[in-house]
């Protein structure tokens, strides 16, 4: 069986390429051919970009991907080549001069970026030395010498995989989903070594409507209106945010200086099938799913933490939380259309221009912490606080404040000012959507795709990645805030499950 997989994945590499330092090198001919007409060549940095290298926002994206069969390194290496290093900002060094930074076109020498570690293939626990490894990881930053990513390749057997390949990029090279659609970009179906990942696209509700006349006028102007009073709510708690505002002292709020510790990053894999469930039984998304459960999970938790420390001892099922509980996700929102896969394949594969970049608007995203009767009413405040948020331009709203505050007061003030809007909230929460049929990554077959991140001044940061049938839950967390993520993991897939019940209870599928 292994040494079946280890010929097809050679015979998968997706075709006779190039070594990683003649196609570089060549790359950098043909920006001299073109008198410099190419956008790598010795670009500036976007100010986006600039603000992850200050040192209270220097955040690194990591992607864990589970396969299937052993790794072979110089498969990878040999892919590698021809399609990630074609993209610009992964051949290219960020250099200082001046007190401006700017993109440089080099070499990649891929011996100091894919790290192949000698591992103890009979060491007792695989699963904590994968989790630990990626701890240790955090602690440490790429050399600036070199372009900011690397890639390491475990072989080694999880419960959930036969070897682990850990991506680790720094934030300043693009935002959250356009990495990961980049990776996604570089793999192929198994069913078709030359078809991209397919990714649902939601659909569009279908406008028509029988209303005529002054209903539809009446309905446009009532829209519009919402749409303006949400937004200028929500600029103005950013504004209060920035000033004062901050989340009530949580077991979940980290302390100052949470961007400087390591991070532990766990996960659990559950059914897609089973959200899509609770879905289609209450007329929501995956998305409004995600959160309910995610709410009910963290009240779970908060709910026993506050237990624990009472002096009598509370009860762990009854509502020991505080009356009112101020907690608050800050996700940050990249308001350029992010580049679809076929436009990042077609980018390596052709060399066509894509847009690519970090325009980060920010999005107070509002938990509601509470012991429910009803676990149903998480899903459905979910889904409240979400259509609102639908109906916000805070966003766009948000980057123009802060590109103001950049522009006027420049990079150190923008800097601050996105340092103290994050740092007053709690967490970070996100929901990304992945391929629908099994890819590989390099010609090996992916189990599962984990991303997360580190480097961010909170103590919390929760990621939802499907992958076909599947959903990961991915919690990166400092544990001098939050000791036991293994609980708070299992809270959150636990809610699922008794959402669900409720939902089989009261015949709603």
């Amino acid at each position: 069986m292994e040494s079946t997989n280890s010929f097809r994945l050679r015979k998968q590499a997706l075709k006779p390429i190039e070594t990683a330092r003649s196609s570089a090198s060549h790359r950098d001919e043909e920006v001299s051919k073109n008198n410099g007409q190419r956008t790598c060549e010795e670009e500036p940095l976007s100010p986006s970009s600039r603000l992850y290298h200050e040192p209270n926002f220097n955040v690194y994206v990591i992607a864990i991907m589970g396969c299937k069969t052993r790794i072979y390194p110089d498969v990878v290496k040999a892919n590698l080549g021809h399609t990630l290093l074609r993209h610009p900002r992964f051949s290219s060094l960020q250099v200082e001069n001046n007190g401006e930074m700017r993109w440089v076109p080099t070499e990649v020498d891929l011996e100091r970026h894919v790290i192949v570690p000698e591992l103890d293939q009979n060491m007792d626990s695989p699963d904590k030395f994968l989790e630990d490894y990626v701890y240790n990881l955090s602690k440490t930053t790429i050399d600036k010498s070199q372009p900011l990513w690397d890639l390491h390749l475990l072989n080694l057997r999880t419960s959930q995989s036969e070897a682990v390949g850990i991506f680790r990029i720094h934030h300043s090279l693009g935002d959250g989903t356009s990495l990961l659609s980049l990776l996604l970009a570089c793999t192929r179906q198994m069913n078709d070594s030359k078809a991209l990942p397919t990714i649902p696209i939601r659909k569009k509700k279908d406008k028509k409507s029988d209303r005529i006349g002054i209903w539809r006028i009446l309905l446009r102007f009532w829209f519009v209106l919402q749409v303006f009073w949400n937004t200028v709510v929500d600029v103005f708690m950013f504004i209060a945010t920035a000033l004062f505002l901050t989340d009530t002292q949580n077991p979940l709020k980290g302390l100052p200086g949470s961007e400087s510790t390591p991070r532990r990053i766990v996960y659990r894999t559950v059914s897609l099938d089973d959200i899509k469930f609770v879905k289609n039984a209450m007329n929501t998304t995956i998305n409004d799913v995600a959160f309910g459960m995610t709410q009910a999970g963290l009240s779970r938790y908060i709910n026993r933490i506050c237990s624990e420390n009472k002096k009598d001892g509370g009860a762990t099922e009854t509502n020991n939380l505080p009356k009112s509980i101020r907690l608050r996700s800050n996700l940050l929102v990249n308001i350029r259309p992010a580049p679809g896969i076929q436009a990042l394949a077609d980018m390596m594969e052709k060399d066509a221009e894509v847009k690519w970049g970090n325009w980060i608007g920010y999005v107070l995203l509002p938990f509601t912490i509470a012991v429910r009767e009803d676990p149903l009413d998480y899903v459905r405040n979910a889904k409240a606080i979400i259509d609102r948020k639908k109906r916000s331009l805070e966003a766009f709203c948000t980057f123009y404040i802060a590109d103001w505050a950049l522009n006027l007061f420049g990079i150190k003030a923008a800097s601050a000012l996105s340092h103290k809007v994050i740092s007053r909230t709690t967490m970070c929460f996100s929901n990304m959507v992945g391929p629908v049929e099994e890819i590989g990554f390099c010609g090996h077959p992916m189990a599962f795709l984990a991303p997360s991140s580190y480097g961010q001044p909170y103590a919390l940061m929760i990621n939802f990645q499907s992958y076909i049938d599947k959903m990961t839950i991915v919690l990166s967390v400092d544990e001098g805030t939050i000791p036991n993520p293994h609980q708070l993991c299992d809270d959150i897939v636990e809610s699922l499950q008794v959402i669900k019940d409720a939902v089989l209870t009261r015949g709603l599928a």
